[in-house]
């Protein structure tokens, strides 16, 4: 993707799809700390980091990863941007 854009094009539109899906984790945990960075590894394009709070169940854990990766691979087949998304035990930090 990044080499059929304009690189002030590409830029924007990387960080707004980093924005929503930082704003996504969000909504799907609240009080999770979640880090988005457009620090770029081989084929990545950025990647969401989210920390839940200590306690929450590993079945909750895995929801929230399902719907952000859901919503990754939508990200990926409308721009052709790979953002993986993680989540992680906040020891992890």
């Amino acid at each position: 993707m990044r080499h059929q854009l304009p690189h002030d094009t590409y830029r924007a539109l990387q960080d707004a799809k980093l924005t929503e899906l930082a704003l996504y984790a969000k909504e799907l945990c609240p009080e999770a700390a979640v880090e988005a960075s457009p620090l770029q590894y081989e084929d990545e394009d950025g990647h969401i980091l989210v920390f839940p709070p200590p306690g929450l169940s590993e079945a909750e854990e895995e929801r929230i990863e399902h719907a952000l990766c859901e919503r990754s691979a939508e990200i990926l087949v409308q721009t052709g941007l790979f953002i993986p998304c993680a989540v992680l035990d906040a020891s992890a930090r």
